[in-house]
């Protein structure tokens, strides 16, 4: 039986999909990466893979004057969405499914980047998230998104009541990055260096908390996924799944 394949479009080469990696592979998942503005977009080969992971972004889901190639990822989430096919944002990704799924993408009142725990809401209490419950996880954004028709909103935090949904069981959307692999902080810190320099937050503050809480975020940012690919269509859950 060959493996089901996943393809991940990748913005920023260390915005990747980190802890995810390995419950993808233990699910069977043969991952391969697009370079999003270096790879081309193949429509028919995103449209058709078994799963399709959007990975997060200094840019903007509005950007797209700038940066055209966000309207063709956006032509084939769109494609993929009235498909139900199994679909993953993170970040500037699930900015880019609730924009395709017909919700409104804006400005948050503030940057929150940042080790901060999320509130969960019931649903999100039985979802995949149900690890996450009062756990701080890292979070890198200025955008923020309403919750798509038909979705079901699974966490907020203060500043961003927003920070996660799903439509059903397929489709699921991360503001905040559960994926971010805590040994692997400092090329965050260096890319987004003038970022952080802007926003006047401090690189030794966010390496600190990484150091703080990165190990029980790496844990359970693999259970997350696991738990959700478990419940996509055809999926098997190994032995000594949880």
């Amino acid at each position: 039986m060959s493996a089901r394949t996943a393809i991940a479009l990748r913005h920023v080469s260390f915005e990747d999909l980190g802890t995810f990696a390995e419950p993808l592979a233990a699910a069977g998942y043969a991952l391969s990466y697009v370079d999003v503005g270096v790879d081309p977009i193949e429509p028919t080969r995103l449209e058709t893979a078994d799963l399709l992971i959007v990975l997060g972004g200094p840019i903007g889901v509005c950007d797209d004057a700038d940066f055209p190639f966000l309207r063709d990822e956006l032509a084939v989430l769109r494609q993929r969405l009235a498909k139900d096919r199994p679909t993953l944002g993170v970040c500037l990704g699930a900015q880019l499914i609730a924009r395709a799924l017909g919700a409104a993408v804006y400005a948050g009142p503030e940057k929150e980047i940042g080790w901060k725990a999320l509130s969960l809401t019931t649903d999100g209490r039985s979802s995949p998230l149900k690890h996450l419950e009062g756990v701080p996880v890292l979070h890198w954004h200025g955008d923020t998104f309403q919750i798509p028709r038909d979705a079901t909103l699974l966490a907020s935090t203060e500043s961003f009541p927003n920070q996660a949904f799903m439509r059903g069981s397929n489709i699921l959307g991360l503001q905040f990055h559960a994926e971010a692999d805590p040994r692997r902080i400092e090329r965050w810190l260096i890319g987004h260096s003038s970022e952080l320099a802007h926003a006047r937050i401090s690189p030794a503050h966010l390496r600190n908390d990484t150091k703080r809480y990165g190990p029980d975020l790496e844990e359970l940012g693999r259970k997350v996924m696991s738990d959700w690919l478990a419940g996509l269509p055809g999926s098997i859950r190994r032995d000594g799944d949880m």
